[in-house]
C-alpha cells in the first residue's frame, strides 16, 4: 500500500461572504510501502469565486497572481490527480488535520462531480497522530513539529507541494508511534470547531460547579442564544460530542487514584487506642 501525503491550498477573503471558498493548489507526495518517496504531484487552480486572489493569500502563499490566471480548473485538475491516484494500487492519504479532505469534497460537489472516491477514501490525520505521540494538549504546525523533532524545514510554508514535503518528513520519522486503527473517512460536519470547543468547555465547567452535566442544562446555560439550532442535523451533531464528551470525563474521572475517605470517628477512636497500645 501506498501512502499519499497530501496538502491543499485554499483562497480566503478578508470580508465575511457566503460564497464558497475554493482549492486553488494541490500537492502530493508518494510515498511506498516502506515510506520511500517515489513520486510527486503538484498544480494550481484557477477558482470560480475571488479568482483575483486577495493580498492576504498572495502574501501567505506566494502564489504570483498571473499563475493563478492562466491555470486550469477545478474539474481538470482533479481528474489530472485521480488519474495521478489510480497508479497506486490502494493508498492511504495522509493529512495535516482534516481541512485537505473536506475542501476537496466540498469542491468535488460544487462542480457537481461524483464524490464518491472521496467519500470511500481512509485517511490518516497525522497532526492527531503527531499530538497523540508527544502527549500535546494543543495543535503544532508542521513546522513547529519539525523543529520539535529537529528536522529542518526545506521550501516554502503554505506552498501545497512543499508542505506536502515537510508532512511527510515528520509521517516518516514518526511512523512507528503511529496507531493507525485511527484512520478515517471523510464524514459532513454541520458544527464548526468553536461549537465543538463550546461542548468540551461546557462539560468541565458544569462537572466543576456540581453540577449533573445533561444535555437540557446545556443547552439552558450554553446554546441559547448563543448557537443557531435551527438545522436539525447541527443539534443532532451536537448531542453526539456532548454525549462523548461526558463519556471521556467519566472516564477520566476513572483513570484519577481514588481519594483517601475520611475516616468515620469510631475508625479513629480504634486507630487511636491501637497506637497507645502498640507504644504500651
Amino acid at each position: 500500500m501506498d501512502y499519499i501525503v497530501l496538502d491543499i491550498e485554499f483562497n480566503g477573503r478578508k470580508f465575511a461572504s457566503e460564497l464558497p471558498m475554493e482549492v486553488i493548489e494541490i500537492g502530493a507526495v508518494r510515498l511506498d510501502s516502506s515510506l520511500q518517496p517515489i513520486d510527486e504531484f503538484s498544480a494550481l487552480i484557477k477558482p470560480v469565486y475571488f479568482a483575483k486572489l486577495n493580498s492576504f493569500i498572495q502574501k501567505k502563499t506566494g502564489i504570483p497572481q498571473e499563475d493563478i490566471d492562466i491555470a486550469k480548473r477545478f474539474p481538470s485538475v482533479i481528474a489530472d490527480f485521480l488519474s495521478w491516484l489510480g497508479k497506486s494500487d490502494s493508498c492511504m492519504f495522509i493529512t495535516w488535520g482534516g481541512e485537505d479532505m473536506k475542501r476537496i469534497v466540498l469542491d468535488t460537489r460544487m462542480h457537481k462531480l461524483d464524490d464518491a472516491y472521496w467519500l470511500a477514501a481512509d485517511y490518516f490525520d497525522l497532526l492527531k497522530g503527531f499530538t497523540r505521540h508527544k502527549g500535546l494538549t494543543n495543535d503544532i504546525s508542521v513546522e513547529g513539529a519539525l523543529a520539535e523533532l529537529a528536522i529542518d524545514a526545506e521550501g516554502s510554508a503554505h506552498r501545497a507541494l512543499d508542505d506536502a514535503r515537510m508532512t511527510s518528513h515528520i509521517f516518516r520519522a514518526i511512523f512507528e508511534h503511529l496507531d493507525f486503527d485511527y484512520k478515517q473517512k471523510y464524514v459532513d460536519t454541520y458544527t464548526n470547531a468553536k461549537e465543538r470547543r463550546l461542548v468540551k468547555n461546557a462539560v468541565r465547567l458544569l462537572r466543576a460547579q456540581k453540577l449533573e452535566p445533561t444535555w437540557e442544562a446545556f443547552e439552558e446555560h450554553f446554546l441559547k442564544e448563543k448557537v443557531k439550532m435551527d438545522d436539525p442535523r447541527k443539534a443532532a451533531e451536537l448531542k453526539r460530542y456532548f454525549d462523548e464528551a461526558i463519556i471521556k470525563q467519566k472516564e477520566k474521572q476513572a483513570k484519577r487514584p481514588a481519594e483517601a475517605k475520611p475516616l468515620k470517628a469510631a475508625e479513629l477512636e480504634t486507630q487511636s487506642g491501637g497506637e497507645q497500645h502498640d507504644e504500651g
